[in-house]
């Protein structure tokens, strides 16, 4: 493949760049969202606030898009989910009292730019992408659009409209039917006999405007890596997910014993080197910056394929991304330091 013998920076060098110590650094963690990812986030923001090693504060948004402060966004935080809010937005904070603000949202609207060119208008320093790879990594078919043009194997897709006719996806069974822009496997239905494809479509109907259909591939493994970095990224070690599911479902992904994951993965030096190669690839050619991690689809016949990339990954209890850090000798707090450092670049 072409993109395998472009030149890319492998060292793996976990010293901490030198950046100012800030006096007195605060930050601002936004969680929540109107997203059918709203309780993920809530998990994610649980054990962020407990292993922050700055002082930080919470702001949560409600599932109606109205915000909470103070000892109400704590309590929420508690309960697991907000239903409702109090505050409209933008709510009454002083937001350049703070160092980073950290949107740890998942999905729509902490994950797609949106937040981002808030922050970008604001002209504060926060954690993760900005807005055109927010943006691009979050939608399904751009992203892998991108990446094909660019010479990355990508599972075969085609693109359908709500509002248009949509004829048969020319895949045989099995394949999936997802939302372009939802995460956590939110809408998404794998499709065994063509006369399901109906009902799925519907469900991803839900949740966008815009669906693909992604041809299914049958024994495949699934590995992941989690990046960090800017413009110059490092890569962490290659992890494995194995689950007994049809697929790596919401509810497999977020319940305790659902899954396994293996970190290292058992595959060889030459294949993990592959992996991490075509993720810094990835992360570069999409604008990547602070974090991300990056799933990839192992096919029997030993074929890597890039399945998505998130720009704010998890980091519940039984989240691949800080795993796969801690086993690559960085701890959970210092990954947090290093994301706010990172931010303040």
């Amino acid at each position: 493949m072409a993109w395998l013998s472009k030149a890319v920076d492998l060292t793996f060098d976990l010293e901490r760049k030198t950046i100012p110590l800030v006096s007195n650094l605060r930050v601002l963690l936004i969680a929540g969202g109107t997203s059918g990812e709203h309780e993920v986030s809530m998990s994610s923001a649980k054990g962020v606030l407990e292993a922050m090693p700055h002082p930080v504060e919470l702001a949560v948004i409600a599932k109606d898009g109205l915000w909470l402060l103070g000892e109400d966004a704590h309590e929420a935080l508690v309960a697991g989910v907000a239903e409702d809010g109090e505050l409209a937005f933008p709510p009454p904070l002083d937001w350049r009292a703070y160092a980073v603000i950290f949107p740890l949202m998942h999905g729509n609207p902490g994950e797609d730019g949106t937040i981002q060119g808030f922050l970008e208008t604001l002209g504060v320093p926060y954690v993760g992408a900005r807005v055109t790879a927010s943006a691009v990594s979050m939608d399904k078919d751009l992203s892998k659009r991108v990446l094909q043009q660019a010479g990355i194997a990508v599972v075969p897709w085609v693109t359908f409209y709500k509002g248009e006719p949509t004829p048969q996806p020319g895949f045989r069974p099995p394949y999936f039917v997802k939302p372009a822009n939802t995460g956590s496997s939110v809408g998404v239905s794998k499709v065994k006999a063509d006369q399901d494809a109906a009902e799925a479509l519907t469900e991803a109907f839900a949740w966008d405007d815009k669906v693909l259909v992604e041809q299914g591939l049958e024994g495949v493994r699934e590995l992941e890596i989690a990046l960090l970095g800017n413009i110059h990224a490092q890569a962490s070690v290659v992890g494995e997910i194995t689950y007994q599911s049809e697929f790596y479902d919401y509810e497999t992904k977020y319940t305790q014993g659902k899954a396994e994951l293996h970190i290292p993965a058992q595959i060889s030096a030459q294949l993990s080197q592959q992996v991490r190669q075509a993720a810094l690839e990835a992360y570069r050619l999409l604008g990547v910056r602070g974090m991300a991690r990056i799933d990839f689809f192992l096919s029997r016949e030993g074929l890597l394929y890039l399945n998505e990339l998130n720009t704010i990954p998890g980091f519940t209890p039984t989240s691949m991304y800080p795993k796969l850090w801690q086993a690559s000798g960085l701890s959970y707090a210092d990954l947090l330091d290093r994301l706010v450092r990172l931010a303040m670049e």
